[in-house]
């Protein structure tokens, strides 16, 4: 379980492997390692990954073939937000995020306002229905809440911290974005189908 809260953006090093299966290397310089084991959950993008080696100021992370399918293709020299596992002494800063993302959005538009830059992004089919104005969603793991929808379309604004702690400042027309709605909407969702 993660906050949403990003605590640092590390580089894609490597990444072996194809469509099956593989294997992340990721360069985290600027995330504390220091309490994290093997097997310790740390969000990739807002995929949540288990790190199963650490060295060289970094991790590793096998990356399963449903995964692969699921979210926005990695590159060596990427760079990604990173997170590390929520802990229950931990303040919830953003949203509750599980790191299991619904889908890939697409950007639709940036625009710069007063220093802030307000993101449209398009949602894929099925997952508009969990979009809600004021409502929270996770955009490449990053919490977010949401200003406007239209139709199948939110509006997000970015406040200059994001910007400048986030990979969301590298944002364009065309981006793909890993998304996770909130977990509360599907669970209501849910609750409404059995009745």
């Amino acid at each position: 379980m993660f906050t949403g809260i990003i605590q640092a953006v590390g580089k894609v090093r490597s990444l072996q492997g194809g469509t099956d299966a593989a294997r992340l290397d990721i360069a985290s310089a600027g995330l504390n390692l220091a309490d994290i084991a093997l097997g310790d959950s740390i969000a990739v993008n807002g995929v949540c990954l288990t790190a199963i080696a650490l060295a060289d100021n970094g991790f590793q992370a096998d990356v399963s073939k449903e995964t692969l399918a699921c979210v926005t293709p990695l590159h060596e020299g990427d760079e990604v937000n990173l997170e590390k596992a929520l802990r229950f002494s931990d303040r919830l800063g953003g949203h509750l995020v599980s790191g299991h993302v619904d889908g890939v959005g697409q950007i639709v538009s940036v625009e710069e306002l007063s220093g802030n830059r307000v993101v449209a992004v398009q949602v894929p089919d099925g997952l508009s229905r969990y979009v809600a104005r004021k409502g929270s969603i996770a955009v490449h793991g990053v919490s977010l809440t949401i200003n406007e929808v239209r139709g199948s379309t939110f509006l997000v604004n970015l406040i200059p911290h994001t910007l400048d702690v986030t990979i969301l400042k590298s944002l364009e027309r065309g981006d793909l974005v890993n998304l996770e709605v909130d977990m509360i909407a599907r669970y209501v969702e849910r609750l409404n189908s059995q009745e």
